[in-house]
């Protein structure tokens, strides 16, 4: 049974101030509206005192460039905008920042959020709310103020709400008595539409239809005084329609620079020089697995807790023995962090979800995904398995010892490598090892992965022959090329699932360069249900 709609339909000021509290490391103010059981003209606006664009350029680091973008087309006070299409990845700011634009502008608008708002019906009810000023309660039986299913209906309820609207504020303009008044008048006549988490339209049921009506509908109502917002995770391409509407003018929110998420972090710490201390440490290398701030924050606040456990008096500044001893303190815990973001649920792990506990019980594991990883067999095609392991030993292997790796014996053995180490080496070892750490899993060219994958494909087939000899006799047919003709497809999907990333492309070769994002117990897995020697294959420092 669905959710009911009363329990996903929060109230207009409850729900901003969940944005508010939920984006706070982008710098908005936490502090809570002044709540009302009345619905008035005031749930039209932000709620807050409006605050000057200096303050609002301040909050958020990087994005200055995307504030004025929008500041400008929203063009002066009461006038006409052409509909605008705001769109990035994930947590990169786009909805606090038009949020709290026009709290800065002090003008009105209606936020709906297409997460929440899962169909048309809830969505057109929710518009139309808002703008009669409705609240759903026990006394009206958390019913809508308007019954609406049909695109048709939803364009004569909501001009004929705009008009009205509209009506009062150029009546009452600058004569509100509200406490938003107090921070100046009150600038009403334009009104604003807001649709957020927009590309969630493109699941619903006729979504071909509405997608091209939703955008249309600036040129559907025709009134210059209504300005249209749209808010997506995807760019405008995949919204691409022939139904005749003009396109929105884009606003794009590019993801944010290590530089930009430290400034994002630093803020509001009271022992600044001790978390850039522990920023130092941790945040390049979690930049290079995601930039999302949402994600950053939950793993870096934990890790900050173990960073200070150490010291009994947090507000200390550290010099530089104290710095080494908290490094090393933390070393082991930023691995397993790192993996945790890593980690991607195959399809398999999704379906099992019902039996989640007991599968957790009988292997024994604190992990919920290491759980799944232990008894789920990966559903891969044998040339995407070994397309997965050349590219974790890509990536983990220094390209200089490929050659001595991959040659006519099927690999080295590791355990010549060893002697006993000196001091001396022992700290180079422990330099070194800091240096990969904050670098990260390394990148790597196509050709080289390819490269890998022929090499251990063949040594693959040695192994499965000599198993197979005597029985079916040698395998026919395919071989090495049967792999090796699907790879590039094969490459694709890895890259899709976020197994392998791409890693930006070499200033002097010019070609895109790629990263595994796997965890070596990940890897270690894949290569024994393919009864592969991983081990033999991996170079140990």
């Amino acid at each position: 049974m669905p959710l009911r709609e009363e329990a996903l339909q929060v109230s207009r000021r409850t729900r901003r101030s969940s944005l508010l509290n939920a984006n706070s490391n982008n710098g908005i103010g936490t502090e809570k509206p002044n709540e009302s059981c009345k619905t008035t003209l005031d749930n039209l606006f932000f709620g807050q005192e409006p605050i000057s664009l200096d303050d609002l350029l301040s909050h958020f680091p990087g994005r200055r460039v995307q504030i004025l973008d929008v500041l400008r087309l929203l063009g002066p006070i009461n006038s006409s905008m052409p509909p605008m299409f705001i769109y990035g990845s994930a947590s990169t700011g786009k909805t606090s920042v038009v949020l709290q634009i026009f709290r800065h502008l002090n003008q009105p608008f209606v936020y709906v959020s297409c997460l929440t708002c899962y169909s048309p019906r809830i969505l057109f009810e929710s518009i139309l709310n808002q703008l009669l000023l409705h609240k759903k309660n026990a006394a009206n039986d958390y019913s809508s103020a308007k019954k609406c299913e049909k695109p048709s209906d939803f364009i004569n309820f909501l001009r004929e709400a705009l008009i009205n609207i509209i009506d009062i504020f150029k009546g009452n303009s600058g004569k509100m008595s509200t406490s938003k008044s107090k921070g100046g008048q009150v600038n009403g006549r334009m009104i604003y539409l807001i649709f957020d988490s927009f590309e969630l339209v493109r699941e619903w049921d006729k979504s071909s239809t509405i997608l091209p009506f939703l955008f249309g509908l600036s040129d559907i109502l025709k009134m210059p005084e209504v300005g249209m917002i749209f808010i997506s995770n995807t760019s405008p391409d995949t919204y691409h329609s022939n139904t005749g509407y003009i396109e929105p003018v884009p606003v794009y929110f590019p993801e944010y620079t290590e530089e930009e998420l430290r400034q994002i972090f630093m803020r509001n710490q009271v022992n600044r020089k001790l978390y850039s201390s522990f920023l130092d440490i941790v945040l390049r290398p979690f930049c290079r697995i995601t930039r999302r701030v949402d994600e950053l924050s939950t793993a870096i606040s934990m890790l900050f807790k173990k960073y200070c456990e150490p010291l009994s008096d947090v507000g200390v500044v550290p010099n530089e023995e104290m710095k080494r001893k908290l490094y090393s303190h933390l070393k082991p815990h930023i691995a397993p962090s790192l993996n945790e973001i890593f980690t991607v649920a195959s399809q398999s792990c999704l379906e099992s979800e019902a039996n989640q506990e007991t599968r957790q019980k009988r292997s024994g594991r604190k992990s919920m995904s290491c759980g799944y990883f232990d008894e789920t067999d990966f559903h891969m095609s044998t040339s995407a398995k070994y397309l997965l392991i050349s590219a974790f030993l890509a990536s983990k292997n220094p390209a200089t010892l490929d050659a001595s790796f991959f040659d006519s014996t099927g690999g080295s053995d590791n355990r010549k490598r060893k002697r006993k180490a000196s001091e001396k080496s022992m700290g180079q070892k422990e330099a070194a090892e800091q240096e990969q750490l904050m670098k990260g899993p390394g990148t790597f060219a196509l050709e080289r992965l390819l490269a890998i994958f022929q090499c251990i494909t063949s040594v693959g087939e040695d192994l499965h022959g000599e198993e197979e000899e005597g029985n079916d006799g040698p395998r026919g047919g395919g071989g090495s090329n049967g792999l090796m003709s699907d790879v590039l497809l094969q490459l694709s999907s890895l890259c899709n699932s976020n197994f392998i990333v791409k890693g930006g492309s070499c200033p002097l070769e010019g070609s895109t360069r790629y990263r595994s994002t796997v965890s070596e117990e990940l890897a270690l897995k894949v290569a024994r249900s393919l009864k592969f020697p991983l081990s033999k294959y991996l170079y140990r420092r």
